[in-house]
């Protein structure tokens, strides 16, 4: 008789632990999707995805890029729109393209400007003079206008994931290089302005590869002091950037996202330009940079323009000397 009671009080304590644990979960649930848990106990956030580690093993497969109809024919190049996907998002760019035999396979430039309020933006801003050079001369520009901008889809809400996306932008165009019948995906090269020389930085770091680089009066220090030293340029100070990194930086450590703790990986020859009256970008922070590339034994050459500005625009001289530079530079990684 006893063993009959134990069965039977043991079988509905079991169906009420059943039932307790089903109505706890239903409670429970929430909490935990919104910090979800990985394989090994390790909280995953939104942000992880893209430090450098992360991108650096992530794979960007080649998608078709198109081009729209001309918008400008000039001679020896042509204007053209161009779209490619990031996801399931488009990002728009504008391409100048070299009047050449579509069968003689052309060197790429990535061109990536610096930053630009969206409500003036104008496709080719930042870009547009010196592609229009290095059309002439055979090359064909490629200049992405990111999440936000030109045709592209809608930019994150997030002040940081937008930033970390032009990273994967960069990341996707140059894989997408690959499906242009008329480019040569073997000859690669970066060009960057301002923010977008930290741009071409971070893409350095994270692909490891050597891709030859000419940045302009690029922005070489840590993030997010990177950003913090502009604040006082926006309409409050700064105050709604600064109050969005101290929630960051209680979630996420922000070395992990600095290009700047990965100057190892950076294999690229660089050519570096700027202008001593630069007032946006300091003229040490590049000559400090060059610094720590050669010490760590990376190939880097800065040139230093008198008087010129952050567009080295003291007149024609400097900014002509610049691009006839780069274009050397570039030449001479073509076999």
């Amino acid at each position: 008789m006893n063993r009959w009671l134990y069965i039977g009080i043991g079988a509905v304590l079991f169906v009420l632990g059943g039932v307790g644990g089903i109505v706890l979960s239903r409670f429970t649930l929430p909490c935990q999707i919104v910090s979800p848990i990985g394989t090994f106990g390790k909280q995953v956030r939104p942000l992880d995805e893209y430090t450098i580690e992360a991108l650096s093993k992530r794979q960007f497969t080649p998608q078709p890029i198109t081009f729209a109809d001309p918008i400008a024919t000039e001679s020896g190049f042509v204007v053209k729109p161009f779209f490619y996907s990031l996801g399931t998002k488009r990002i728009s760019g504008l391409a100048h393209i070299p009047m050449t035999a579509e069968s003689k396979k052309m060197p790429v430039i990535v061109q990536i400007r610096g930053f630009v309020d969206p409500t003036i933006y104008e496709q080719g801003v930042g870009t547009k003079r010196s592609a229009e050079v290095f059309a002439k001369n055979g090359f064909l520009s490629l200049a992405p206008d990111f999440f936000g901008y030109g045709q592209s889809d809608g930019q994150s809400n997030d002040v940081f994931e937008d930033r970390f996306q032009t990273y994967t932008a960069v990341l996707q165009l140059l894989a997408d290089v690959s499906t242009i019948g008329f480019a040569d995906p073997e000859r690669i090269f970066l060009w960057g302005h301002s923010n977008g020389g930290q741009i071409a930085l971070t893409t350095l770091a994270i692909t490891g590869k050597p891709i030859p680089t000419v940045l302009w009066a690029p922005v070489t220090k840590p993030f997010p002091y990177s950003i913090l030293y502009y604040t006082d340029e926006f309409d409050d100070g700064g105050k709604e950037l600064r109050r969005r990194l101290a929630i960051f930086e209680a979630q996420y450590k922000a070395d992990l996202y600095s290009f700047t703790n990965y100057i190892e990986r950076i294999m690229a020859p660089i050519q570096l330009h700027q202008g001593s009256a630069d007032d946006a970008v300091p003229l040490v922070w590049s000559q400090n940079f060059v610094k720590s590339l050669e010490d760590k034994g990376k190939q880097a050459e800065l040139f230093v323009y008198p008087g010129a500005d952050h567009n080295l625009s003291d007149g024609a001289a400097s900014w002509n000397t610049a691009v006839i530079r780069a274009i050397d530079f570039y030449r001479s990684f073509i076999r």
